[in-house]
């Protein structure tokens, strides 16, 4: 049985919430999970107490949250020494298109230049237009982008993109290499 850190950033929840099925799927795989909000990261924290970590962040404005840049930054050295995942949530990953693919993967690509970490996974996963969260302003900002990509355009629904099956194999695949690792 491994300790499993699942680090998240959020912003209006869907990267929360997909983080709890993620640390859900590792107890059911018999492994121990910690779920952290990566904005509320006790000062006694320590990642040396963790066998291997989840890191999650979603995008907006084209960059993941910016607590999650500084945490995986400073902690690097230790996540390329433990088993460690990241998972990308983005609208931009609910588009079926090569291009959107492609940024999507250039995100992640261009979050692990930028911190120095190489995960031994990762996975691009797609969000969630969560209209009833945002303000006015992003509420229409969203629904135009919505419009262009082909998404829910009616502001009083929420839509939820993201494909649980892939976020379970994702969790799945993880937690199988660490118990490989405690028989090895």
């Amino acid at each position: 049985m491994a300790r499993v850190l699942v680090l998240y950033g959020s912003t209006e929840g869907q990267t929360a919430t997909i983080a709890e099925r993620i640390a859900e799927v590792l107890v059911s795989a018999g492994h121990d999970s910690t779920l952290l909000h990566g904005n509320r990261v006790p000062d006694r924290f320590r990642l040396s107490e963790y066998d291997a970590a989840i890191v999650g962040a979603s995008i907006h404005r084209g960059k993941h949250q910016r607590y999650i840049t500084e945490f995986v930054r400073e902690h690097a050295d230790e996540l390329n020494r433990l088993p460690s995942a990241f998972f990308s949530v983005s609208l931009t990953a609910a588009e079926d298109t090569d291009e959107a693919r492609a940024t999507a993967e250039n995100l992640v690509t261009k979050f692990l230049a930028d911190t120095g970490w190489n995960p031994d996974r990762t996975a691009v996963v797609a969000g969630a237009l969560k209209y009833s969260r945002y303000g006015l302003l992003t509420r229409l900002l969203m629904k135009y982008v919505a419009t262009k990509a082909g998404g829910g355009t009616d502001t009083s629904c929420d839509y939820e993109y993201t494909d649980w099956d892939e976020v379970e194999v994702f969790a799945t695949s993880f937690a199988r290499s660490l118990s490989t690792r405690d028989d090895g």
